[in-house]
């Protein structure tokens, strides 16, 4: 689970989720040449998408799939499991394929391949490490409960029991604690949290008056948007679970205060679609998974709930009531922020432990801010703050800021050899200040009412190129370059990368990433 602040998943029978942080609430890149059809690499991207049939797409993926192995000199018990597919306007294909050894699932073993004219034009691998060898053997005594692996995971190959603890914090944020156990030593290899969290018309909370795509069954109303792959709100009623759909006679929702339980599902109908309309407008992506379905979204979770959070497991968002049960936490940014996490699970699959994890975060806090700049809402007016509306200390601060990240206290603006020791909420604070020079430069301004002033570590200035053009070369370069293991050096080789591909190699904006990763020590 993934969320605005620390956390972790729930151990509630219902299925984890992504919480925010918990002190907040109280490539290596490859590049090679190999000749391979056109019509190969189309058959497994069809397949990735799910456009063939059940039957054309697991024959062709199969196919496909060993070929590449094949021309990348993977070793023979190998296989590559089609996950994700980007397609370019000039017909270049960017395969993301997950790999097993000997039916074992390789954690850091993930790699997109690029292909354009018939050749396959570039590798970026999570590992370099060959596997060839390695003893899949099960150990004679198995662990209750795990699952084998094989783990790669800026690790020498190993053989690794994965466990997947569900609890509840005390502060009733669900956990999903991920660990990776060496199956000959029994070392700990990596443990990590996989809630996201967030800090934490109708008529809205923070939106005011919105208009709501609502689906009607016989007499009553559904919140539910037919436009948006069916995404829909459900009520816990301060408990936990699935909870119930919200339903009205008239198709009136909320009153605009926590009175009306219908308020915060206003708020979470509204984020929710501007997420989709975000990534459906600006960057082509239909929904989460780029698959047409919508998430569903679950408001009044837990009692007291100071946070917000996104779970893989159920494809859903949850959202708590806040101190009281008075302060929901489902203004846009939080609800771009938390689905985002499920954007970056799809894609990149950023661990989300050390530098990886810190750039798993800072790519929710960057589309939460943009998703709140494309909404357009007078009301909550898109910002590089995050979580500005929700109050979440009581202090009336934003939960974190992209153009100084250490104003709040706890975030990097720069990178150092010891980020990857960091908590990821706050080591999120290097992309998120790299983010904001890119898109507005450094020093003094004043946007949409709110004043910034960005330093950056050489005192050199930088010139911002827009946050349409910023948005477009880290969108590109977390779908089609980073990987599981892609840590703060790698990024800036992808987002350079990603610029190339959309400017030029020549062009300003790749000169500009280059400025904007050195003004905050990443070179």
């Amino acid at each position: 689970m993934t969320g605005l602040f620390h956390g972790g998943r729930p151990g509630t029978p219902a299925p984890p989720e992504r919480p925010l942080p918990a002190a907040e609430q109280g490539a290596f890149m490859k590049r090679t040449t190999l000749g391979i059809t056109t019509a190969l690499l189309s058959a497994a991207a069809l397949a990735a998408t799910g456009t063939l049939g059940a039957n054309a797409a697991e024959q062709n993926t199969a196919g496909q799939a060993g070929t590449i192995s094949t021309a990348l000199g993977l070793s023979g018990g190998e296989q590559l499991v089609p996950r994700d597919v980007v397609r370019d306007a000039d017909g270049t294909h960017h395969l993301r394929f997950d790999r097993t050894l000997n039916g074992l699932k390789v954690i850091g073993g993930d790699l997109v391949v690029t292909q354009k004219a018939g050749q396959l034009t570039g590798v970026t691998k999570a590992t370099e490490a060959t596997l060839a060898g390695l003893d899949t053997s099960a150990p004679a005594t198995a662990r209750s409960g795990a699952t084998l692996v094989v783990f790669a995971l800026d690790h020498a190959p190993v053989l690794a029991w994965e466990t997947v603890e569900h609890s509840v914090k005390q502060d009733q944020t669900p956990s999903e604690l991920h660990t990776f156990t060496d199956a000959k030593t029994g070392e700990t290899l990596l443990s990590y949290d996989d809630i996201h969290v967030a800090e934490g018309t109708g008529q809205s909370t923070f939106s005011g008056a919105v208009a709501l795509n609502t689906t009607q069954s016989g007499s009553t109303f559904q919140l539910k948007d037919p436009a948006r792959g069916n995404q829909a709100v459900n009520n816990l009623n301060n408990g936990s679970g699935t909870g119930t759909l919200f339903t009205d006679a008239d198709n009136k929702w909320g009153n605009g205060t926590y009175t009306d339980k219908a308020t915060a599902g206003v708020d979470a109908a509204y984020g929710a679609a501007k997420t989709w309309d975000y990534y459906k407008n600006i960057h082509g992506r239909s929904g989460i998974k780029n698959n047409g379905v919508g998430a569903l979204s679950k408001v009044h979770y837990g009692n007291n709930y100071s946070n917000a959070f996104w779970s893989d497991s159920c494809f859903c968002m949850t959202y708590g009531d806040g101190a009281q049960n008075r302060n929901p936490l489902t203004s846009i940014d939080v609800a771009a922020h938390e689905m985002s996490h499920g954007v970056t699970s799809a894609t990149a699959g950023l661990v989300y432990s050390g530098e990886s994890g810190g750039l798993n975060e800072a790519t929710s806090d960057i589309f939460g801010s943009t998703t709140e700049f494309h909404a357009g809402n007078t009301a909550d007016a898109g910002d590089y703050l995050i979580g500005e509306k929700i109050n979440i200390r009581g202090d009336g601060k934003p939960l974190r800021y992209m153009d100084k990240p250490s104003k709040d206290g706890r975030s990097l603006d720069y990178w150092s050899a010891t980020a990857g020791n960091v908590d990821v909420h706050y080591s999120s604070g290097i992309a998120n200040h790299f983010f904001y020079l890119l898109s507005e430069g450094s020093g003094q301004k004043t946007i949409n009412g709110v004043a910034y002033d960005s330093p950056t570590v050489d005192n050199q200035p930088v010139t911002g190129i827009g946050r349409a053009k910023a948005e477009k070369i880290w969108y590109r370069a977390l779908t089609t370059k980073f990987t599981s293991s892609t840590k703060y050096a790698a990024a800036r080789t992808g987002t350079l990368a990603a610029a190339a591909d959309l400017y030029g190699a020549s062009s300003p904006e790749y000169a500009a990433v280059n400025r904007a990763w050195a003004a905050v020590n990443v070179k």
